[in-house]
């Protein structure tokens, strides 16, 4: 977790620090030595990316206040910010902040279509709508570049997959609509977009 001086904000992100780790082991806090460098303004953050390195890339629950069954997180992390994300604590797993760590230092899983394969053909597979977009959104803006949301579609369909997807990246999913409209069309595909706005009128 990077020390933040919480009199100087990071703008730019949807949150403006780094609050402490719930499972953090050392607390760090930013103090002024009289060289007023803690008044200068921070640098734009980058976005890092790591490998998530996981053995299965389906999550099933058994809640009876959740709509599904199975889903796939293509990252961890979310580069949208969303400031009223449920999710952000989840980062804590990996001793990082739910504050700006959790929007700039996202993991990804280069190997979640190979991995959904083997599941899928696993013979005490029970066939079920797989929802994306559950924990952090599949078509943030990182996902123009690494494409795992893609590689899972395109694997979905071939094996005549059913799911859903919740995303406020209108204009990455663009990129896939022939993808799942052909799959709506085949009733495999339900997507499902908010939209972020400011204007009442819009409501």
């Amino acid at each position: 977790m990077s020390v933040l001086n919480r009199h100087n904000p990071q703008t730019g992100r949807g949150a403006v620090s780094n609050p402490q780790g719930r499972y953090e082991s050392t607390r760090g806090e930013a103090a002024d030595d009289g060289w007023g460098i803690l008044d200068e303004p921070l640098p734009p953050l980058q976005t890092t990316m790591q490998v998530d390195v996981t053995r299965s890339i389906i999550a099933r629950n058994k809640s009876p206040d959740i709509s599904f069954s199975q889903s796939i997180n293509p990252y961890r992390g979310c580069e949208h910010g969303c400031i009223y994300c449920f999710a952000r604590p989840t980062h804590a797993y990996f001793n990082l902040s739910s504050g700006l760590d959790f929007e700039t230092r996202l993991f990804y899983k280069p190997d979640a279509a190979k991995l959904l394969k083997e599941e899928l053909a696993a013979k005490n597979y029970v066939c079920s709508p797989i929802a994306l977009g559950t924990n952090t959104d599949p078509y943030q803006p990182v996902e123009r570049e690494y494409r795992v949301t893609r590689q899972i579609l395109e694997t979905l369909s071939a094996c005549n997959h059913p799911a859903t997807i919740v995303t406020k990246g209108a204009a990455i999913i663009e990129r896939d609509v022939e993808l799942l409209a052909d799959m709506a069309s085949r009733k495999l595909m339900a997507v499902f977009i908010s939209i972020t706005t400011l204007d009442k009128n819009l409501k």
